[in-house]
């Protein structure tokens, strides 16, 4: 039995450590991205890898672009559409998880997420698609690492180059592209709009782009994008 408890210890300590490089490991990348662009992120390999499966050529659309180039109004419907406190949160929206907690309650699934910018960006940076109480865990130590070391402007810009946007388009330079045929800097406040429309359920509004519940949601944000700010 003490030989047992021995190795029981040492296990855990071995876990433990594994876990605190991990966590420095990803902390590391969050300090570097203050100052370098992500190439890619966890959802953008899952992608491509799932893509590659059926077409081994196959490539995402992706294009990086500044912060100043992308249009003021795709930053006003984003805000409105994901996380209209975001400049106001230390990474979390307590009162809009409540109410998506009470919402998934009432109707007995999970229809409401309630995640802010912050930590939708945490997820796709570095974390699986699967829902396990150890993601959720972790996507919380994630968003307070971006929200401890680089300011908003900075984090809306990563997350606006890295989310998807159709099947395999990832960031706003190559939604613009897909979608309008222009670059992410022209876009005006209902192309905007609809853009912000389709980032729950990205994939699904590439192919029903005349969806009624894409353009109901469309004039909501439109309507919402002027009381929003944006870094």
């Amino acid at each position: 039995m003490r030989k047992f408890w021995r190795y029981a210890w040492r296990g855990l300590a071995l876990f433990t450590f594994l876990v605190l490089v991990y966590q420095l490991w990803i902390f590391a990348h969050v300090v570097a991205w203050i100052w370098v662009n992500p190439s890619s992120s966890s959802f953008m390999d899952d992608r491509r890898q799932i893509l590659q499966e059926k077409n081994p050529e196959a490539e995402l659309k992706h294009q990086w672009v500044p912060y100043a180039k992308i249009s003021v109004s795709l930053k006003r419907a984003i805000v409105a559409a994901e996380d209209s406190k975001f400049l106001d949160h230390d990474g979390f929206d307590w009162e809009a998880l409540q109410k998506a907690y009470e919402k998934n309650l009432k109707k007995g699934r999970i229809v409401a997420g309630g995640s802010t910018i912050s930590q939708q960006l945490a997820k796709n940076l570095f974390l699986s698609s699967k829902k396990t109480p150890w993601r959720k865990l972790q996507e919380a130590v994630i968003t307070l690492m971006l929200e401890g070391v680089m300011d908003k402007r900075r984090i809306l810009e990563i997350y606006l180059n890295v989310i998807e946007w159709g099947n395999g388009v990832f960031g706003a330079e190559a939604a613009a592209r897909h979608y309008y045929q222009t670059g992410a800097a022209n876009l005006g406040p209902a192309q905007a709009a609809r853009l912000a429309s389709m980032v729950p359920n990205p994939r699904y509004y590439d192919r029903n782009r005349s969806s009624p519940a894409l353009t109901r949601k469309t004039g909501i944000i439109l309507a919402r994008m002027p009381l929003v700010t944006v870094p």
